[in-house]
C-alpha cells in the first residue's frame, strides 16, 4: 500500500484488534487519503475465538468468514463507496470478499494463500480426531466460499504460480495474476554486525497453526539431532501470540521472545534462519525478509514452495527430522556456503521480490482490470 500511495490515492477500510497500538494507527492514517477502522474484538480472545468455531458448526459458513463477518464494517463500506468514486476495489483474502461492493468499481481480490488448501494440508498432520474432523468439514466450506470469491472478482492475484493454477481451473472466466509477496529491500538490509556462532532463528505470527507445528517439529524432533554433534546450538523463536505449547519449550539454549517491536535485530544476529513448515501456502515472508538481511535459511521444501529460491544456490532445502538437522549442522560447519548462499540470497530479493516489484505488477492488473470493465 506505501508503494501504491506514491502514485495512488488510496483509501482504507480495515479491521484492527481493540488493543492496537495508537502510533500504529495515526502512522496509517498518515500515509493514505481515509483510513476507516472497524474494532475486531468478536475474535479478540481464545474464548470467543472457540465460540465461533462452535457457532461455525450450526453454520452454513466457515469459520473464517464467520470470523470477519461484521455488519459494522459493511455499515463503513457503505459510507466509504457512498462518497466517493474509486477506479479500483482491493479486496484482501477471500474472508473479506462477502461484503457487498457491487457497482463501486472493478474489484480485484488478493490473496495470501489458498485457504482451503492450507486447511486441508493442516488436516493431514492432525492427530487429534475432532479437531482432524472439525477442520474437514470448514475446509469444505471454505472451498465453496472461496471458489465463489474468485468467480464473483472481476481479477484476482496469487503469490505463486502453484495458487494462480486453482483459480484458473475453478474460475477460468475471471483473470488471475501472480503478484509475489515482497520485502522493503532498503529497510530489511544486511548488518555490518556479525552474527552469533550457533544462534538459529525462527519467527512469524505463532498463533497461526503452521508456525505452531514448525516449531515444535524443531523443537522436539529436529533439535535433538543437532545437539548430538552441536550441543551449544541455540534456538531463538520470535514472534506473537505464541501457544503454551511453545512458551512451555523456554530454556536454557531455547529463548522465546514473543512480539518484539522490530524483528530485524534478531535477524541480523542469527547464524542462520530455519523455516520448518509442514504445512502452508502462498509463499513465506520470512523467508524474503531472512534473505534481505543476509542471512542464509535452512526450509523445507514445502516452506519454500513458490520461491524462485534454488537449493544449493539461495538456501537449502531440506524434508525429514533427520535431513534437517543435517542441513543446519552444514550451514553451522561451513562458513563459505553460508556466505555464498546469503550473498545469492539477497541478490534473489532485489531482482525479483522487492516490494517495487510487487507494487508495479499490482499496477499493471489494475490497469488491464479496468480496462476490460471498461470495455464490457
Amino acid at each position: 500500500m506505501r508503494g501504491l500511495a506514491e502514485r495512488h490515492t488510496i483509501s482504507l477500510v480495515s479491521f484492527a484488534p481493540p488493543d492496537v497500538d495508537t502510533a500504529i494507527v495515526a502512522e496509517v492514517r498518515a500515509s493514505y487519503e481515509e483510513v476507516v477502522v472497524v474494532p475486531s474484538a468478536h475474535i479478540a480472545t481464545r474464548a470467543r475465538k472457540r465460540a465461533l468455531q462452535v457457532r461455525s458448526l450450526a453454520s452454513a459458513h466457515s469459520y473464517e468468514r464467520l470470523a470477519c463477518d461484521r455488519p459494522e464494517l459493511q455499515a463503513a463500506l457503505d459510507d466509504v463507496l457512498a462518497r466517493t468514486a474509486f477506479d479500483v476495489v482491493h479486496i484482501e483474502g477471500c474472508p473479506m470478499a462477502h461484503y457487498d461492493v457491487r457497482g463501486a468499481a472493478p474489484v480485484v481480490l488478493d490473496e495470501q494463500n489458498v485457504e482451503y488448501d492450507v486447511l486441508r494440508r493442516v488436516v493431514g498432520i492432525t492427530r487429534s480426531l475432532p479437531r482432524r474432523a472439525y477442520n474437514a468439514v470448514n475446509a469444505r466450506r471454505l472451498q465453496r466460499e472461496e471458489e465463489d470469491s474468485w468467480r464473483a472478482a472481476d481479477a484476482v492475484a496469487m503469490t505463486s504460480e502453484r495458487d494462480a493454477r486453482f483459480v484458473a481451473e475453478a474460475a477460468p472466466r475471471t483473470r488471475v495474476a501472480v503478484v509475489p509477496n515482497g520485502v522493503d529491500a532498503t529497510s530489511f538490509t544486511p548488518s555490518p554486525t556479525a552474527p552469533e556462532w550457533g544462534t538459529v532463528l525462527f519467527f512469524g505470527e505463532l498463533g497461526y497453526y503452521p508456525n505452531t507445528d514448525a516449531m515444535l517439529f524443531f523443537a522436539n524432533e529436529v533439535l535433538p539431532i543437532l545437539r548430538r554433534t552441536h550441543p551449544s546450538v541455540r534456538l531463538v523463536i520470535v514472534g506473537p501470540n505464541a501457544p503454551p505449547a511453545i512458551r512451555a519449550l523456554a530454556s536454557e539454549n531455547v529463548v522465546v521472545a514473543g512480539a518484539v517491536p522490530d524483528v530485524r535485530p534478531y535477524i541480523a544476529g542469527a547464524h542462520a534462519v530455519v523455516v520448518p513448515l509442514r504445512v502452508g501456502g502462498g509463499t513465506r515472508l520470512k523467508i524474503l525478509e531472512a534473505m534481505a538481511m543476509g542471512r542464509p535459511v535452512v526450509s523445507t521444501s514445502l516452506g519454500a514452495e513458490g520461491l524462485a529460491a534454488r537449493h544449493g544456490r539461495e538456501i537449502l532445502l531440506a524434508d525429514g527430522a533427520p535431513g534437517f538437522a543435517e542441513a543446519v549442522a552444514r550451514m553451522l560447519d561451513d562458513e563459505r556456503l553460508s556466505l555464498a548462499l546469503a550473498s545469492a540470497g539477497r541478490r534473489l530479493v532485489e531482482r525479483e521480490y522487492d516490494w517495487s516489484v510487487a507494487v508495479r505488477k499490482l499496477e499493471e492488473l489494475y490497469a488491464t482490470t479496468r480496462s476490460s470493465a471498461a470495455a464490457a
